[in-house]
Order: structure tokens, then sequence, then C-alpha cells
């Protein structure tokens, strides 16, 4: 029994030494997540942008931390099988009352796949299947917050319950004028609640964290009034005189879904349970999937975990086949999708045609950027993957010699298991949410009859209405990325997608570079009329030189294209836009990119008055 005695207690050893290491994470992440409120009340955006980017770096090196740690102090690599399936039971254990279970789970994954060497998530040795419950998990501690606080106002005392709300975050900044701001609330609720009866129950449930993302920080909560329940987000925001402001009021599921698109970058939220804070952000946006709002929540290695279960699940009740995913095929990714599935998924190709000019590792830096970055609603986020396994017999067969011809180098078959089944093992992928290409929609919109303005059907009209929506969708699209610094290279309209809320949003990064780094010019005026009728550029061009006015060959040939493009975004195919975007960004100016209308801000509907 003495062995047996003595391999228990290394097995808990090494399982409690894996729970430190996740403790010391989530303390850290928890602590730089608590100082966006003293960042935002200090107005140090360039601060809280560096501590976005830092903080999602923390999971990686604590996990490498805990691997180092594993080995020295217990040659975890070389223990038997057996010990490992202990150290799984105990860490269980260990869970039994921990605040963050299913985050303390992942980070068990990450470890000891990295230690084990394990190819696949299907073993005996890793969380598969979540094994403690997130439910009903409160922090009970004396002094603790709860996850949210429930107000429970009259018609009367109304104004008083919003200035209690506001006041409860204790922002240590004074407000420019609230009583102000809280009138225009009040017109907003009371617009919302209308003639309707305030029933027994009704009452406004409001989370205790301010989500703080680049220069705003946001109430988020509910209004509950018999059976009906609406989600709402008001955005706290810095005024001209630097004393603060209520900026809008937003209602309902789809302005929700918005502040928390996965375009946008993710929030930094004070968090003693996250999975509280999930479970009553799903129940403001039920049809968000809970990996989503875990990345949102800057948890980004939970939302991978959620996904993939997510994805597993999927496979096992659909019966369709990944094939290469429809429009035009670009030069370095390889894009297939599963069409039951709202996902694509992305393969770096292992050689890529002229004109492009690039390398695997500095397209994964691309992406690593995005990752990084302000997305301001305008980039898609990624999921990133290795050795991710397929079923072999859902893959069709083109999509199969595709991968061979352009990324080989990413593709296994394994031999056949004893049930006869082989899995198509991808090296490296990205997964994106599946958005319809700008080419495609607006075929769409020309094939009903939008470009032909002798057609005046109805169809017709209303397929003008979607390509003047779409062109000047494209054009805010691509301001917004100038905005946050972001030039996005390729800016040809099958590089950009619509997503349900009719959003444009780029998905294409393996050109895109800071604006800081572009040098924009205009084409030199020709000397000669050798010059002037020249098919060749012939003036000099550095690596980093931008010439905006090129644009118009390749995005506007089409003419009722070109007439809504000019009419609102002329500017931009003029170098002097950009330079000047370029020049106050350098001179340290951060601009306001806002989750929701210019015209949902109270200050517009005060100047329209």
């Amino acid at each position: 029994m003495f062995p047996q005695r003595l391999d228990s207690t290394l097995a808990y050893d090494i399982a409690q030494a894996m729970l430190d290491g996740f403790n010391r994470h989530y303390q850290l992440f928890r602590t730089e997540s608590a100082r966006a409120q003293q960042r935002f009340e200090a107005a140090d955006w360039h601060g809280q942008q560096r501590a976005q980017r830092e903080r999602i770096e923390f999971y990686d090196l604590r996990v490498k931390e805990c691997v180092s740690r594993l080995e020295q102090s217990f040659q975890a690599g070389s223990q038997p099988m057996a010990i490992w399936q202990q150290v799984k039971l105990h860490y269980i254990g260990l869970l039994v009352d921990h605040h963050q279970p299913e985050l303390a789970e992942t980070f068990f994954n990450s470890v000891t796949t990295k230690i084990l060497h394990r190819t696949h998530f299907q073993n005996d040795f890793i969380f598969v299947r979540p094994a403690v419950s997130t439910e009903y998990i409160e922090n009970d501690e004396p002094a603790a917050r709860p996850t949210y606080r429930a107000y429970y106002p009259t018609r009367e005392n109304l104004r008083e319950t919003v200035e209690r709300i506001i006041s409860n975050f204790q922002l240590q900044c004074p407000f420019e004028d609230l009583a102000r701001d809280v009138d225009h609330v009040l017109v907003a609720v009371n617009d919302l609640l209308g003639q309707n009866k305030l029933r027994t129950n009704f009452q406004v449930q409001v989370l205790s964290s301010l989500f703080f993302r680049n220069k705003g920080a946001y109430v988020v909560g509910k209004i509950i009034n018999g059976f009906v329940e609406v989600p709402f987000a008001l955005p706290i925001l810095h005024g001209e005189l630097g004393r603060l402001m209520i900026d809008a009021a937003l209602f309902g599921e789809d302005d929700l879904l918005m502040l928390f698109s996965f375009a946008r970058a993710y929030f930094m939220v004070d968090m003693e349970v996250p999975s509280a804070h999930v479970q009553f952000l799903r129940s403001l946006m039920p049809r968000k999937p809970r990996a989503e709002l875990y990345n949102a929540l800057g948890l980004a290695k939970q939302a991978k975990t959620l996904f993939y279960r997510d994805f597993l699940y999927h496979l096992k009740h659909s019966s369709d086949r990944f094939r290469i995913a429809p429009g035009i095929k670009g030069m370095v990714m390889l894009v297939f999708d599963l069409p039951s599935f709202p996902y694509v998924f992305k393969i770096i190709k292992d050689w890529y045609p002229p004109p492009k000019d690039t390398t695997r590792e500095q397209v994964q830096g691309k992406y690593l950027l995005v990752k990084q970055h302000d997305r301001v609603g305008r980039m898609a986020d990624t999921l990133e993957y290795s050795l991710v396994a397929f079923p072999l017999e859902r893959f069709d067969e083109d999509l199969i010699a595709e991968i061979r011809k352009f990324a080989p180098s990413q593709l296994e078959i394994s031999d056949r298991d004893p049930d006869g089944r082989s899995e198509v093992i991808i090296q490296h992928l990205y997964i994106e949410r599946r958005m319809i290409p700008l080419n495609i929609y607006l075929q769409e919109a020309f094939d009903a009859g939008a470009a032909d303005p002798a057609n005046t059907s109805e169809e017709a009209s209303r397929a003008r209405r979607q390509l003047e929506r779409t062109v000047i969708e494209y054009g805010n699209a691509i301001k917004d990325l100038v905005a946050a610094n972001i030039f996005p290279g390729d800016m040809l309209w099958k590089n950009f997608g619509l997503t349900r809320q009719g959003k444009v949003v780029f998905y294409d990064y393996d050109e895109i570079e800071y604006i800081t780094d572009c040098n924009f010019r205009q084409v030199p005026a020709a000397r000669n009329e050798e010059e002037e009728m020249s098919g060749e550029v012939w003036y000099k061009v550095g690596p980093r030189d931008v010439f905006p006015e090129t644009f118009a060959p390749f995005l506007l040939g089409n003419p009722a294209v070109r007439e809504v493009f000019m009419k609102h975004h002329a500017d931009l195919l003029d170098a002097a836009f950009w330079q000047s975007h370029k020049e106050r960004i350098q001179q340290g100016h951060v601009y306001d990119v806002f989750p929701y209308e210019r015209s949902r801000r109270f200050s517009q509907q005060r100047s329209a008055i």
C-alpha cells in the first residue's frame, strides 16, 4: 500500500501545483482588468490599449511557467499514465468550491497537452467535457460584490434609481452634467415603457462591474416588467472638458449584439465569477454563443474550449460535408466550410503566386496583430487552433485535393482505426464567423437590376437601396479602420463581408499595415507624353508607398457603385485624407469609434433640437 500512497501524494501535489498556476494567472488577469477603471478615469487611452495587448499574452506565459514548474519539481513528463489519471481526479476535487472552475479546467488542458504532447482533445487525461458545474456559483464572502444588483423603482422615483445605479460604480471623476444625462435616459426609458402598467416584479438588474473598452465604460443590465425583459447598456465617455457624460441609451438584443460584436476588442471587466457574468449576458443575448461571450470578456482560451465542444456536438448531429468555401479563392489562404455551421476554416498555403511576397510567419504575425489591436467593429476576430482532427468521411474529395495541392505541409490523414475510420488532421488553422462576401452581395444587387436605371421594378428599387447601403457601409468600414491606425492593404470587395446585423467587416489580413507605417502619396504628374501614355509605373515606388487615387480602377468599375462611392467617400481616393489621419495618430490622438450609430448619441439629439 505504501507505493500507492506515495503515488496518490505525488498526484495530489501535481494537481495542486497546476491549480496554483491557474490561480496566479487569474489573479493577474483580474488585477489588470480592474485597473481599467483607473485608466478610464485618468483618460489614459494609450495605457488602456497597451494593457489590452499585454493581457492577451498572460495566459500563454502562465501556462509556460506552470509547465516549467511541473517538469522541474515533479518530472511530470516522465510520470506514468496512471499518475495522470489520479492528477485529474484530485484536480476535480480541488475545484468543488472554486469560483472559476471552467477556466481552471481549460488551464489544466493547456498544461497537460504540452507535457504529455497529446495531439487531440479526445483522451482520458484532459477535460473533454466539463466535470464541475458552473451553475449558481456566487462569491459568498461578506465584503464581496454580488454579480448583479437589483433595483425596484416606481415611476415616481425612477430618476433617483438611475442616479443611484451610476453612483454605485464610484467613478472617481466628476460628471459634466449628470442631471442632464439622467433626463435623457429617463426619456428613453419612458419611451420604452410607454403607458404599460408597471407590474409587481418591475425591477432593473445591473451587473455590478463596469465594462471597459477603448475610451468607454458601459453599464450593462436589463429592465424586467411582467413577462418582458429588455436588455440595456449605458455608455459613459469623457466629454470635451474631460468630465464624464452618459453618451447614449442602448436597448434591446440587437443593440447589445452590436456592442458585444465578434469584430470588436475584448472588454476589461473585474469578475470574481465569470460564469455568472456569462449567464447574465446570455439572458440579454440568447442568440449569442457562450464561446463568443467568454471571448468578449477577454477569456479567449475558454472561448476556444467551448467553441470546440460546440463544434464536436454539431458534427455529431449533422451529416453534410466540408467543402471549398464559395467565392473567389484567395492567394494566401485556403478557405473551407461546413454549410450547416456558421464559420469558415482558413489554412495558410505553403506557397503563393506572384505578386504575393510573404511567408507563413509574416501572415501569422498579421493575424496576431489583429487579435491584439482595437478591431473597432470592422475586423473579424479569429480562433486559432493547432492539430485539429476532422472525420475524413465528412470531407469532399475536391477539398482534400485542394489542401494537398496548396498546403500539403498542413495535412495529415491518419491510419484507419478498428472501426475503419480515418481522420483529417490540420496542423494549423484559423476559424472565423462566416459572412456574405461583399462582391457576392453586390452581384446579387446587380442581378436584380440595381445597375440599370431603366429598370423601375420594385425588385430593382430594393436592389439599388441594397447597393447604396453596402457601398456606404464599405466606405464607413475603411474609415473606422483608418481611425484605428489600420491600412487594409488589399481593399477589394471580396475581402470584406456583411454580418447578420448589416455591418461591413474586413477579414483578409495578410497585407494589413499600420497607417503610421505607410507613406501616402499622390501619383506624380507625367513629365512627358511617353510617361503619360505608358502602361507601366514610370515613377519610383517605395515598399510602403500607397497611392489612394489608384484604388478607383479596382473598386469602382461599375458606374452605379462609382456614383454612390464618389458621393459619400470620394475622400478615400485622396492622399491628403490618409496623411492627415496618419499625422493625428502620430501626435497621440485616439479617435472615437462608437459601437452604435452617431444618431443615438444624446449630444446629437440635443444639437438636433
